[in-house]
């Protein structure tokens, strides 16, 4: 554009010939004329080349791409270097370069035009679950991470997860819309499992659990072209994005919720920072949509799963590879498993306990499951005495530490046997604070063997005369202060037992005993040698 500037100056302005002007910029004088009829240059059309080679092989190299269509990959792919060794080889005459521009013009022509799209306040959100890397408890792991992005304010919520499987998809949901606050009236999916049971032609099927999670919220499901990941763009470029500014470098944390909350506050608290292209913060931009999404239903969706399983003789249940222990009268019965995310809920003959959820191919087993049979088993009891006592807590492991201490662990797990059978006839609350109360005042001995017999003896006098009457007999006598815990004497007007103390001989007296088994007292007696 300078040039032809320049040459209409020295012309029509400096006076100077077309020859003149030729010699000195250099170019032709039918360029200086050319210049002298049009202020600017402009691009003259001319008939398109004829491409007589291209126009002959062409048939052939279509053939060829359809012979070869079933017998490619996405790695072992038809090039342009392969077609021409096919062409050579066949005798024609072609070169390299006319094989290579007719398969970029065939591979242009397909290629599919994108449509800018217009996104409404409220209209629609993208969904989708990325693979990432997190550390936690200093092992670095593989998680998922869940991405629902409201298109119009830009908005996201994130959260963690082991798996990604469909629990995972319903509770990503619940927890999404409770961040909202709001529900988007359309959301637009990959075709996962987790939402497709199946797809025909244009018609997708949804799974029964992802049905009635729309059902629920009311919302729109819509769903991309199979293969055509592009079709939520927005949600994909986003869920890049987050990968490398939020979880760069690898974010640690003791449990992998922790780490997704630590996350999920950091994305969000960038909402007054990120604008856009009219100078607007997403937080701007989701006070205006807030106001045209849906309401939350009054209660949440209930996002778990119905497993049906068994529990087999060890009173276990396995529920998604891992093995969860539930109370041993429900040994070898069929069990229903309401399966969330953290935990488990276990129902059988009319009853439900809820256990914590771990991992695959990990144990989950609470001893407090086992409490009659322990009751009956002092040697098992012993195996797993440290794991029973950290579920039953005080005052169960200051009685341990008491009786295995001075009697050692054969002898205790003998009289703590006992006290589980008690347990399993009053409670383990009841048990507690009597244990509590006795173990204070130091008005129990429960080191003698002695005791466990008379316990023994009482637990008789209940199959005899009902659990109601030995109860209110010991209620009676307790309050009046007429029973000697020491020796657990016992009497009511419904039974007697016979009046045992436990008294040190007067041989015994002059021995200070530190450390001893019941069963010591034997030998110093002479009762055996």
């Amino acid at each position: 554009m300078d040039q032809v500037y320049v040459i209409r100056h020295k012309v029509l302005v400096e006076g100077l010939s077309i020859r003149a002007v030729a010699r000195e910029m250099r170019v032709s004088r039918n360029t200086v004329r050319k210049y002298l009829e049009i202020s600017e240059p402009e691009r003259r059309k001319t008939k398109s080349r004829e491409k007589p080679v291209t126009d002959k092989v062409a048939p052939r190299i279509e053939k060829i791409l359809e012979e070869w269509k079933s017998r490619t990959t996405e790695k072992q792919r038809v090039t342009g270097t392969r077609v021409h060794r096919q062409l050579v080889e066949e005798e024609y005459q072609v070169g390299i370069t006319t094989v290579r521009e007719y398969l970029l013009e065939k591979k242009r022509k397909s290629m599919e035009v994108y449509i800018p799209l217009v996104y409404r306040p409220g209209d629609c959100a993208q969904v989708d679950f990325f693979e990432v890397t997190v550390e936690e408890d200093g092992v670095k792991r593989k998680a998922w991470k869940f991405l629902m992005r409201l298109m119009y304010s830009g908005r996201d919520f994130i959260w963690l997860y082991d798996r990604c499987d469909q629990l995972s998809f319903l509770d990503a949901h619940v927890r999404a819309f409770a961040f909202f606050g709001f529900v988007p009236r359309r959301n637009i999916y990959d075709n996962l499992a987790a939402a497709v049971k199946r797809r025909v032609g244009l018609m997708v099927y949804l799974t029964d659990r992802f049905l009635a999670l729309s059902s629920h919220y009311l919302f729109e499901p819509c769903f991309a072209r199979p293969g055509e990941g592009h079709d939520k763009g927005g949600v994909e470029s986003r869920g890049k994005g987050i990968r490398l500014q939020h979880l760069t470098p690898i974010p640690r944390g003791k449990t992998l919720q922790e780490i997704a909350q630590k996350v999920l506050d950091e994305v969000d608290g960038f909402c007054g920072r990120r604008v856009n292209r009219e100078g607007r913060t997403v937080a701007e931009r989701f006070t205006e949509e807030r106001l045209h999404l849906l309401p939350l239903p009054d209660q949440p969706f209930e996002a778990r799963l119905v497993v049906l399983s068994s529990a087999n003789k060890q009173a276990l249940v396995r529920v998604e590879g891992a093995d969860y222990s539930v109370p041993s009268h429900w040994a070898r019965l069929k069990v229903t498993a309401h399966v969330g995310v953290n935990d488990i809920q276990i129902s059988c003959l009319g009853e439900q306990i809820t256990v914590p959820k771990v991992r695959e191919k990990q144990r989950k087993v609470q001893y407090k499951h086992y409490l009659t049979e322990l009751a009956r088993k002092p040697q098992a009891l012993r195996q797993v005495a440290s794991e029973l006592l950290e579920e039953l807590g005080e005052p169960y492991r200051r009685l341990w530490r008491l009786l295995s201490d001075t009697h050692g662990e054969r002898d205790a797990a003998r009289v703590l046997a006992k006290v589980l059978g008690a347990i399993n006839d009053h409670g383990q609350q009841a048990v507690a604070e009597a244990l509590h109360k006795a173990l204070d005042e130091g008005r129990v001995d429960l080191l003698a063997r002695d005791a466990a017999r008379v316990l023994a003896k009482v637990l008789g006098a209940i199959n005899d005369h009902g659990q109601q009457a030995v109860a209110e007999a010991l209620h009676k006598a307790l309050d009046e202060g007429r029973v000697d815990l020491l020796a657990l004497r016992s009497q009511s007007e419904h039974f007697h037992l016979p009046d045992v103390r436990i008294e040190v001989p007067k041989s015994l007296e002059k021995y200070n005993v530190e450390s001893a088994k019941a069963a010591d007292y034997d030998v110093l007696l002479g009762v055996r040698s």
